[in-house]
């Protein structure tokens, strides 16, 4: 029989589990996802967001477009994570 202590821990367990599984697949969403918009921004125009960040950005960096391939570049860790786990054979 199993006590209503280990049975609780268990389910504790199994929801850190189920979290960090969720974290990974958000994280691997993450860039792709950032990555269409950017096209999609670039192809149809930014509109009115657009010139509201490009307002204040004399740079290069201004506007949606490169914020949207800055955030991709930035959540690419998940992707080289997955990619060496799969060249390491783990």
């Amino acid at each position: 029989m199993t006590s209503p202590v280990s049975a609780a821990a268990g389910a504790s367990r199994d929801g850190v589990v189920a979290a960090r599984r969720l974290a990974r697949w958000l994280g691997l969403a993450a860039t792709p996802t950032f990555a269409i918009m950017a096209v999609l921004t670039a192809a149809l125009g930014g509109g009115p967001a657009d010139m509201l960040c490009a307002a204040g950005h004399a740079s290069l960096l201004g506007g949606m477009v490169p914020m949207y391939l800055l955030m991709s570049a930035f959540h690419a860790s998940a992707w080289l994570k997955l990619i060496s786990e799969r060249r390491g054979g783990r």
